[in-house]
């Protein structure tokens, strides 16, 4: 039986709602100012547009990514009327490939945006400001980065293998085989990559390749899969041809196919090597990475009978330095993995003062055996995630002085409202440019206690 007509209309709570912008569609656009990473904005029809490749006062021709609500994501495809502080991204693949997405912005720019960036995240979010801002800490603008994973697919429809880095707001692959923000060495291995891994006779078995150069080259091909005995020999003759170590990884840790190879990367101005293992968390800028050490432990500035704690120490990145100059110190990691290797770095650089532990760094750390003596100082390097759960009782520990270093000014500013509370105070802070030609910001903050 119909339901019978009542002749009423009804609407869901919160009105009709307007129809989506559908992905891949154009618009002429006129951006009015930057976001904290990168894209320019602009406002039509009540919707916020997200433009990567976009600069303030543009106008351009944006086609869409995808939409959230009234947010629209987009991509530049024409600057119709162009910033004059616009420049031509050295890299012809820059609009599209999710790697370098302010190529397009002066280094001097890039700085600019990110030291507002963190600025703003401490003022909105801690309401503070630094007594002192520091200095950006640079590096080279491009060949700069001694570590790479690309990314390789198979396509069984097309039966090709895609190799080169991820789209930008997308899991599509560009293919790139030149990539100028790869130290010279990587560069040259990059740049036959494709050609080598399309030439295999089981293509379908890879995963993934990541490239390091540190104390030697390395090239470790993820496979899922057993290689090709062919496969495998020509990978060897490749890596012999660039005087690179090859090593493997099927379902356990990689694996050098040398046993005897040995991989590391140097601290220079201590004089010190850390052996490495590809798929270890490495900062990836050395130039930029031996300037953070050199500003952390300035500002830290350990005496010889202070005792000093570092917390997400990894493989000892900032341990071994510290050892050098402080009576002890103490050096916990999350992984046990990567305790058990910067155990060893400290070993085989002749370092007798510094201990390494395991502990869940999500949780308070005060009641941990080797924490009931205290610390004059602490330096801790989280993840993006970073630390509330520690420096919300950070004062129980007894440092005089914390070195905050931080892949993210948000949770920075976050953890900042916390030490604020306990009376620390916000002494120096400044951005880290570990990232040339990408918004993303690392920092460094110093904190007293009052």
């Amino acid at each position: 039986m119909a339901k019978k007509s009542t002749g009423l209309r009804f609407q869901p709570a919160g009105g009709s709602r307007a129809p989506q912008v559908p992905t891949g569609k154009k618009q002429r656009l006129t951006l009015e100012r930057l976001s904290n990473d990168g894209r320019g904005i602009a406002f039509i029809d009540g919707r916020t547009w997200f433009v990567s490749g976009a600069l303030e006062g543009e106008e351009v021709e944006a086609r869409v990514l995808n939409t959230h609500g009234k947010v629209v994501e987009a991509r530049s495809e024409k600057v119709l009327k162009a910033n004059p502080q616009r420049r031509l991204a050295p890299c012809a693949r820059a609009d599209i490939c999710g790697g370098c997405n302010v190529q397009h912005m002066p280094h001097a720019d890039q700085l600019a945006l990110k030291q507002r960036m963190l600025a703003e995240q401490l003022s909105r979010i801690a309401g503070v400001e630094p007594d002192a801002w520091a200095a950006p800490l640079t590096g080279p603008e491009f060949g700069y980065r001694r570590r790479a994973r690309v990314a390789v697919r198979w396509e069984p429809k097309t039966r090709q293998l895609q190799v080169g880095f991820r789209a930008t707001a997308s899991q599509d692959i560009v293919a790139i085989d030149d990539c100028s923000v790869l130290v010279q060495p990587l560069q040259r291995i990059f740049n036959e990559l494709p050609a080598l891994l399309r030439s295999f006779a089981k293509p379908q078995v890879l995963g993934h390749v990541e490239l390091f150069s540190g104390t030697a080259l390395a090239v470790m091909v993820r496979h899922v899969a057993p290689l090709a005995e062919a496969d495998q020999q020509v990978l060897q003759e490749f890596c012999q041809r660039h005087d690179a170590q090859l090593w493997l990884q099927g379902e356990d840790r990689p694996q050098p196919v040398d046993p005897q190879a040995r991989l590391g990367f140097t601290l220079q101005p201590w004089q010190l090597e850390l052996a490495y293992r590809p798929g270890d968390f490495v900062q990836v800028n050395e130039a930029v990475n031996t300037a953070m050490i050199q500003q952390a432990l300035e500002w830290l500035a350990p005496g010889n009978q202070e005792r000093v704690l570092d917390l997400f120490c990894g493989l000892g990145n900032f341990a071994l330095p510290l050892a050098t100059l402080a009576r002890e110190v103490i050096a916990v990691e999350g992984v046990d993995a990567m305790v058990e290797r910067a155990a060893q770095n400290a070993v085989s650089n002749n370092l007798q003062n510094v201990g390494f532990y395991q502990a869940d760094l999500s949780q308070p750390l005060a009641t941990a055996a080797w924490a009931t003596q205290g610390f004059e100082a602490i330096l801790l390097d989280p993840p993006r995630d970073g630390a509330f759960e520690i420096v919300r009782n950070i004062k129980a520990l007894g440092a005089k002085r914390v070195v905050y270093v931080s892949c993210n000014p948000a949770t920075l500013a976050r953890d900042t409202v916390e030490l604020l509370k306990q009376g620390y105070k916000l002494k120096r802070a400044g951005i880290l440019d570990m990232f040339p030609q990408t918004a993303h910001v690392e920092a460094m903050a110093l904190f007293e206690a009052s």
